[in-house]
């Protein structure tokens, strides 16, 4: 008879309950969760190309690929809908909480292991076409959004940032079943890389991996700080070192207090689109919505202590508003540069 799984006793406790939880304590598995149905449909997008490597996954703290292992590690809170739900309180979004994003990030990492497995960066095509993986990761890149040197993938010009992440982005690319690759890129010169990237992989298909690697390293099991830690740890990674004004921003975009006190304040305007833009500069510059939200926090504080009020069209006001903060969010990006987890 089949006997359903009990729940953990921690996924109806309180979120100050839950943080005091260790990682290594929750008992986690990918079996029976959220991420096994989309490893699934990785699985079958791989057979689908003919490629014959299956990646093992494994649960740690955060998504990523070792050098030289054929699987990669998954974020933990994927595994339980209640860790989700922690996450979005924690960092205000949840990274792959969405079937889309996590088939994104799931091929993404399919093209490390598939890098790894055939020890494709020692291919001289290869390295005149995407650059040495040699090449040391930058302290900070800035994308360029608009080239068409690269595909557009995952968030923030990802692709821009390293070699191999340009060949893991073009992999990814090639090898969802909607991309329409051929047709969508045919005009741009980053159709060379995915050309050379279907000959590669449909050489590589008949062919048993040449490496395989089934280490796990950064088991969640092996990691024993509480979750009330680990986002202490994320935040400070995310978290904007210092505080400025930007008082002749604002002014530029809003009516000062000698204007009429009938309309709107901005402080009120800005918290009533402070979602909607705190997603919208997220997708186009990368930086946690965590990041972004501390400059809005202080750009609401400028506001409203500067009484500043919505003069003009809402809409023009949002645009000119979410272009500030695109920009403002860039330069704090640029001084500390972090995402180069996956």
């Amino acid at each position: 008879m089949h006997q359903t799984k009990e729940p953990p006793l921690w996924a109806n406790a309180s979120d100050e309950d839950l943080l005091d939880q260790r990682l290594s304590d929750l008992g986690l598995q990918i079996k029976g969760s959220f991420l096994e149905s989309r490893i699934d449909q990785l699985y079958f997008e791989l057979r689908q190309k003919g490629l014959r490597l299956r990646p093992h996954f494994w649960l740690s703290d955060e998504w990523f690929t070792p050098d030289g292992v054929t699987g990669s590690a998954l974020a933990f809170y994927m595994s339980h809908p209640r860790l989700m739900a922690l996450e979005k309180t924690q960092m205000l979004e949840v990274e792959g909480g969405t079937h889309d994003w996590c088939m994104r990030i799931l091929r993404h990492e399919a093209g490390h292991a598939i890098d790894n497995a055939y020890a494709l960066r020692r291919k001289k095509k290869r390295q005149r076409i995407f650059g040495k993986s040699s090449e040391p990761y930058p302290d900070l890149y800035s994308a360029k959004p608009y080239s068409r040197d690269y595909v557009r993938h995952l968030d923030s010009g990802y692709a821009q940032s390293h070699p191999d992440e340009d060949f893991a982005e073009t992999v990814a690319v090639w090898l969802a079943p909607d991309s329409n690759w051929r047709k969508r890129y045919s005009a741009w010169p980053v159709i060379r890389k995915l050309e050379y990237i279907d000959e590669l992989l449909t050489e590589v298909a008949t062919k048993d991996p040449f490496v395989t690697n089934l280490d796990t390293p950064g088991p969640l099991s092996s990691i024993h700080k509480t979750l009330k830690e680990h986002y202490r740890d994320k935040k400070k990674l995310h978290q904007i070192d210092f505080l400025e004004t930007y008082d002749v921003d604002l002014r530029r975009i809003f009516r000062g207090p000698s204007g009429s006190h009938e309309e709107p304040r901005a402080a009120s305007f800005l918290s009533q689109i402070r979602k909607e833009v705190r997603r919208s500069v997220a997708k186009s510059t990368g930086a946690y919505q965590y990041t972004i939200d501390q400059v809005l926090e202080d750009m609401i504080y400028r506001s409203r202590k500067l009484d500043l009020r919505l003069s003009g069209p809402p809409d023009k006001a949002k645009a000119d508003f979410k272009k500030l903060l695109t920009a403002r969010t860039t330069e704090h990006l640029e001084q500390r540069r972090y995402r180069f987890a996956l």
